[in-house]
């Protein structure tokens, strides 16, 4: 028995894969959960014309995220902080630090795409990745200058 997979099946297969199972298992499993359809040519028609739509939406998703890769890179930010002995912060600066700046500058990005392993505590001048998709990420450089007293 041919039948289309709607969602993630353990041991069977991923949402949207054609499959062949034996008629029980599908007749008395799958399609009353709803887990599959019967793969008919309509089906199969449909799901072809889902997944040409799913990749042109994920070829434009790729590309807005590399746009603003390249604009993250165009984009540098400097935080003033206050300091102590030896340029260490007092506090630290910390991913949400960097999306404030980065909103100020005209970069809208979420706190959680900024991957900064652990907080900014000297001064100096950092590469901070950000994730922006599954196969682009970007680098945002950040200066941490100390603060006139």
């Amino acid at each position: 028995m041919k039948l289309i997979l709607r969602e993630d099946v353990e041991n069977l297969g991923k949402g949207g894969d054609l499959v062949d199972v034996k008629p029980g298992y599908g007749r008395n499993y799958l399609l009353p959960r709803g887990l599959a359809v019967a793969a008919n040519p309509k089906n199969v028609k449909e799901l072809e014309h889902q997944k040409a739509v799913a990749a042109a939406k994920a070829a434009k998703l790729k590309a807005s995220a590399q746009a603003v890769a390249k604009r993250l890179s165009e984009t540098p930010v400097t935080l003033k902080r206050k300091v102590g002995e030896q340029d260490k912060l007092y506090g630290s600066v910390t991913a949400l630090d960097v999306a404030e700046a980065l909103a100020a500058r005209g970069v809208q990005l979420d706190r959680r795409s900024i991957v900064l392993d652990e907080p900014i505590k000297t001064v100096g001048e950092f590469e901070v990745p950000v994730k922006l998709h599954s196969e682009v990420a970007g680098k945002v450089k950040v200066t941490v200058e100390a603060e006139a007293e």
